[in-house]
């Protein structure tokens, strides 16, 4: 048996989990725990872990990603003649 405190927020977040999932508080509990416990056994790659922020940034456009090898040799350049003269 254990016993948690929680800040308003929270406890607020746990009661409404609650009612929209038909349990217990208690119950919303346990499965946050086991499913908590559950990724802790599996290792995640990097990109697993980033998968869901993959893709959602809109550049407008600009395909950023185009020539970025040419873009970072450049930039280097720049930065280094900035030393330099400095």
């Amino acid at each position: 048996m254990a016993t948690v405190r929680l800040d308003i927020k929270t406890e607020t977040a746990l009661k409404r989990l609650a009612v929209r999932r038909g349990q217990t508080r208690s119950e919303v509990i346990r499965e946050a725990i086991t499913r908590l416990a559950a990724e802790e056994r599996e290792p995640r790659s990097a990109y697993q872990r980033l998968q869901p922020f993959v893709g959602i940034v809109d550049s407008g456009g600009k395909q950023l990603s185009a020539e970025t090898g040419k873009r970072f040799r450049d930039l280097l350049k720049e930065r280094s003649g900035e030393r330099r003269s400095g």
